[in-house]
């Protein structure tokens, strides 16, 4: 216990401000509707009306009750928050090849998509999602219970909800380990986090205890019978939001139809009544059996802050709240979806008050945590007075990198923005453009227009400008600036990280950003307005453009990165320990803002060489890529792990990792960076020789890729050739995980798939999902609609038919070859068969039935077809040995001797 402490005392040295007390700049060029115009105009009046505050906390992205959300945040004007425990790195993944990390990422993004819909501040904590799991002893197990906790208890303490919610309620019910431990996490920490006792370290780092009044658990869908939780709040998500246009939870699944990795894009729900039952697990009020809604019995007036005041003199407190609410409550009078201007004079004279109200209570004699608490209220309301004002006269900022050449006014018009470079790199210096704009026909006086680095400080110079002063009527004001990147800039990247895929947590490598979604961009524009003697201040992140096809212009925000990107793809694999020399492809990418030449070595473990022993690189423009090719000879090659690093050398610097972008179209990538090393193992491994193979890649993966390690040359296959090539050419057709639910042409053509088995192909069909269940086999099958999994990547597999010609050539397959994978043993295995097909091996997870399908296999005329869930799609990029020999025996089933 004592070592893990040690551990977790590691992040604490945050050093930022509570997120809602910050003004934050706008990390998006177009907001979407629901958070634009006078709709949001109101939506901030009404949390500008209460102290209303609720955080659930889930196990993964797309966990989360959205509607419900939706409707606290955008209905009721709640201050709402969502922590998350992990990014969904073990999960499936329908739109690109990202997997582990990567998916990560990808999951992270899409989640903070879906929670501008909901309308909620989010936080994470530093477990990753390992797989799928059956039990909450093996999250915890996985985890541990105080590195959880620790995290759950800081953002609590950080944000300061006034009731804890969650999807889970802690129990079997909640059908995964993981979800079972958040929904515990949100019991414990409802107690746990305004206790000082637990975790001191957090209290001396700077937080305060803080007891949430309510905790709440959404009840289970499916009936528990005896057991069965009483519904003490029905959330009414279906509610409809007139200036929305929708109800919330359909601005909800809006949100949850971006989270596409894993259900390829949701549906929207028709118009209707929908409620949502939630159990109350604790309450520190006197609480009802039946309630109307989280709030019953709390103070959420703005009144209630004084509340908090438990020491010292508090008098002062409530005629100052009493001031300021009757300011929101006489904007809200004025409120004019048509004119949102006229609320302006209201919302500046309660800014103005609640600024005299903090400066009172920094003065005062309340105890040391009375004013923690009350202060960080108020900041809070300053922050919704500075963006309702802002929202009220329709103030705005644009920050652009400056295209190298500025386009015809015109052709901006009709056409866009032109590209822009989206990475800078160290010692760079570029253009910015910034535009500030009063689109009201009330004046505004425009004091200031500035560039600022996020924790770091670059040179910026202002070229040109329109000059400050009073603006309104929609008259722009722009500004030109110059700006130099320093040498020792922070690329843009995730704050953590993970030596391998076996340590289930992420270390923290910058502590400033701990379980925050990411590190903050580097650059943003701001523009300091008042009005009516009150300051208002409103930022965007700096963007960058680059048209899309079927997008246009897309912006992304400006990302800093190394100049030379350098990689190795996969990052593991194989040698044949009879092989003589291996090839290493080494991709150099190029940040250089015009022609870069440099060379590439790769560091060799004693007495290995390669040729060349220099590879010379050159690009001609940014974002380019080359590849290079090394012939390694390797010198006594054995069954161990071999590290090769690639350097690149470019105008005197050494760069030794790379990047890469995770997502896809439509979804704003991130940064996942690595070191350019590839760790190889000697294996005793055999090919048939000379193959054919044709690969129908599904959802994505690195399978065909981690077959070049085998000397296998793979043939990508398109729609037509699916459609209509000649697929007699090929020895073996492999087909890409989920390729039947991502590849609709398979379903068509699947009887040309039997046929070409039939003639003496042989077919390898990778995990699939339930849009396989169609009996898609030369013979019947059922999957069903939950298909097992077995997520104990150690499960014992027992190989029912050793003799079988697919365990016996060419390598001699054993129980061993199933020894030292990772993340999973497989997913999707079928639920019955019919007597044609063979079941060739069987594992389960403790507490499982037997599972035998998920290698079947069946001879169908002249050749195989086969079935399989086990996740080598997984295994192979991460060089595990046993998975190689077992896929190279399917591979080489088309020249077995013992069935041609």
């Amino acid at each position: 216990m004592k070592s893990v402490a040690l551990l977790l005392t590691a992040g604490l040295a945050w050093g930022q401000a509570p997120y809602e007390t910050e003004i934050r700049p706008s990390e998006v060029q177009h907001e979407i509707s629901v958070n634009r115009g006078s709709a949001a105009l109101w939506q901030s009046l009404k949390k500008l009306h209460t102290r209303a505050s609720l955080m659930m906390i889930t196990a993964h992205p797309d966990d989360e009750d959205g509607g419900m959300l939706a409707y606290e945040s955008r209905g009721l004007g709640a201050r709402v928050s969502l922590l998350t425990l992990n990014r969904g790195e073990g999960g499936a993944n329908v739109m690109s090849p990202d997997f582990f990390d990567a998916l990560g990422l990808v999951r992270t993004m899409e989640l903070l998509q879906a929670g501008r819909h909901y309308g909620v501040d989010q936080f994470w904590t530093r477990v990753v999602d390992y797989g799928f799991s059956k039990t909450k002893a093996e999250s915890i197990g996985k985890w541990t219970h105080d590195r959880v906790l620790f995290d759950v208890v800081k953002v609590v303490r950080e944000v300061r909800p006034l009731v804890i919610t969650s999807v889970f309620v802690g129990g079997p019910s909640d059908g995964h380990g993981n979800h079972e431990t958040a929904g515990a996490m949100a019991q414990e920490v409802f107690r746990a986090a305004g206790d000082p006792s637990v975790f001191p370290e957090q209290i001396q780092a700077g937080l305060k205890p803080w007891s949430p009044v309510k905790d709440y658990a959404r009840v289970p869908f499916r009936r528990q019978g005896a057991n069965e939780l009483a519904v003490n709040v029905r959330v009414p998500e279906g509610t409809y939001d007139p200036l929305l246009g929708y109800s919330y939870v359909q601005v909800a699944r809006e949100g949850l139809g971006l989270q596409k990795s894993q259900n390829g894009g949701g549906a929207m729900p028709r118009a209707g009544e929908v409620s949502t039952g939630y159990h109350r697990f604790g309450s520190t009020v006197d609480a009802k059996e039946t309630e109307a809604g989280f709030f019953d019995g709390i103070d959420v007036t703005l009144a209630g802050i004084a509340s908090l005041a438990k020491g010292g003199d508090a008098a002062f407190l409530r005629p100052g709240l009493e001031k300021m609410n009757a300011a929101v409550e006489e904007a809200m009078a004025k409120f004019s979806a048509v004119k949102p201007e006229a609320t302006a004079p209201s919302l500046a004279a309660g800014l103005k008050d609640t600024v005299a109200l903090i400066a009172a209570v920094e003065k005062s004699g309340l105890d040391a945590e009375s004013k923690y608490n009350v202060l960080h209220e108020l900041r809070i309301k300053q922050v919704q007075f500075n963006n309702a004002l802002a929202q009220a006269l329709g103030l705005a900022v644009y920050g652009t990198v400056a295209p190298e050449k500025e386009p015809d006014p015109m052709y901006a018009m009709f056409m866009g923005d032109p590209d822009t470079m989206r990475v800078a790199i160290p010692r760079q210096t570029f253009g910015v453009n910034v535009r500030a704009v009063n689109p009201s026909a009330v004046p505004v006086t425009l004091e200031r227009v500035s560039l600022e680095a996020s924790g770091q400080s670059w040179p910026v110079a202002k070229v040109s400008g329109g000059p400050l002063g009073p603006i309104a009527g929609n008259l722009p004001v722009d500004t030109k600036f110059s700006v130099k990147v320093p040498g020792d800039s922070v690329y843009t990247r995730a704050y953590f990280s993970r030596p391998d895929l076996e340590q289930p947590f992420y270390t923290i490598d910058d502590a400033r950003w701990t379980n925050r979604p990411l590190a903050p961009y580097p650059l943003a524009a701001w523009a300091d307005f008042r009005y009516q003697g009150v300051p208002i201040r409103i930022g965007q992140v700096v963007q960058t453009v680059k048209r899309e096809n079927g997008f246009g212009p897309v912006f992304e925000p400006l990302a800093v990165g190394p100049a030379i990107g350098v990689a190795i793809e996969p990052r593991a694999g194989v040698v044949p320990l009879e092989a003589t020399a291996f090839p290493v492809k080494v991709t150099v990418h190029s940040n250089v803002k015009g022609p870069a030449k440099g060379v590439v070595r790769l560091e060799l473990p004693a007495g290995w060489k390669s040729e060349p022993a220099v590879g010379a690189f050159q690009t001609a423009a940014e974002g380019q890529d080359q590849s290079l090719t090394f012939l390694v000879t390797p010198s006594q090659l054995g069954r161990k792990v071999y590290p090769i690093t690639a350097t690149a050398e470019y105008e005197g610097r050494r760069y030794q990792e790379g990047y890469q972008l995770t997502g896809y179209a439509g979804l704003r990538p991130y940064f996942l960076y690595r070191p350019a090393t590839y760790k190889t193992s000697g294996v005793d491994v055999k090919i048939a020789p000379e193959l054919r193979v044709a690969y129908v890649m599904g959802s994505g993966d690195e399978v065909p890729a981690s077959l070049e390690h085998l000397g296998v040359k793979v043939t990508s296959l398109s729609a037509a050739d699916v459609v209509s090539g000649d697929l007699s050419r090929f020895d073996v057709v492999l087909l890409g995980v989920r390729a039947y639910a991502a590849r609709p042409e398979l379903s068509v053509s699947n009887n040309r798939l039997l046929e070409y088995v039939q003639q003496g192909g042989v077919m390898i069909v990778q995990y699939n999902t339930p849009e396989f269940d169609h009996n898609f086999g030369p013979y019947p099958y059922e999957m069903g609609r939950n298909p097992e999994e077995v997520t104990d990547e150690a499960s014992r597999v027992e190989i029912l038919k050793p003799e079988h010609p697919l365990f016996a050539w060419p390598n001699r397959i054993t129980e061993k070859d199933f020894e030292g994978w990772v993340e999973e043993r497989g997913s999707k295995w079928m639920k019955s068969w019919d007597a044609h097909y063979e079941a060739l091996l069987e594992t389960h997870d403790a507490d499982q039935p037997p599972q035998k399908g998920g290698l079947l296999y069946a001879k169908y005329g002249k050749g195989v077809y086969i079935y399989n869930a086990y996740a080598f799609y997984r295994q192979l990029p991460e060089g595990v040995d046993g998975a190689y020999r077992i896929f190279a025996n399917m591979l080489s089933l088309a020249k077995n001797p013992k069935i041609r």
